[in-house]
C-alpha cells in the first residue's frame, strides 16, 4: 500500500474534494467516528470549529492509501490499514472519517483524523510522520 500523508486546515475546501463524484465514478464515506456530525462537511467543521481554541493552525491530519496497480482491496482491508497507522501515528482514539474512490476501476481510500485532543485541547504532536 502506498501512503502519502499531510498536516491540513481547510476543512471545507478537504470535504468538497473528497466528495467530488464528478472525477470519481464512486465515492462511498465508509465511516465518521467521534463527530457530532453525521455528513462529511459537518465533521470537518466541527474539528474546525474546536482547533480554534487552539494555536494549531493544521489541525486535520490526512492519509491517502493507494493499492499497488491490480491490487483488489476491500473496505475491511482499508479499515484494518487505517487503525495500524492511527496506532503507529499516535492518533489512536481521535475522531476520523474514511472515504473511499473508485475511479477507472481503482479503489483507494482516504482518511482523515482531527488532530486536536478535546480534552486537552492540544494538537497531537506529528513529528516524524513520514517515517511511523
Amino acid at each position: 500500500m502506498i501512503l502519502k500523508g499531510s498536516q491540513r486546515a481547510g476543512a471545507a475546501q478537504l470535504a468538497a474534494h473528497l466528495l467530488n463524484d464528478r472525477d470519481n465514478d464512486h465515492v462511498t464515506v465508509l465511516e465518521l467516528r467521534g463527530f457530532v456530525a453525521d455528513d462529511l462537511h459537518g465533521a470537518f467543521h466541527e474539528a474546525q470549529a474546536v482547533a480554534q481554541g487552539t494555536r494549531c493552525q493544521q489541525y486535520l491530519f490526512s492519509l491517502s492509501f493507494n493499492p499497488p496497480k491490480g491490487a483488489e482491496v476491500g473496505e475491511a482491508e482499508f479499515e484494518r490499514a487505517a487503525d495500524e497507522a492511527e496506532k503507529r501515528l499516535g492518533l489512536s482514539g481521535q475522531p476520523r472519517a474514511v472515504i473511499l474512490h473508485e475511479k477507472e476501476g481503482r479503489r483507494h481510500a482516504h482518511v482523515v483524523w482531527s488532530r486536536i485532543d478535546a480534552d486537552k485541547m492540544r494538537a497531537v504532536n506529528m513529528a516524524h510522520f513520514k517515517t511511523k
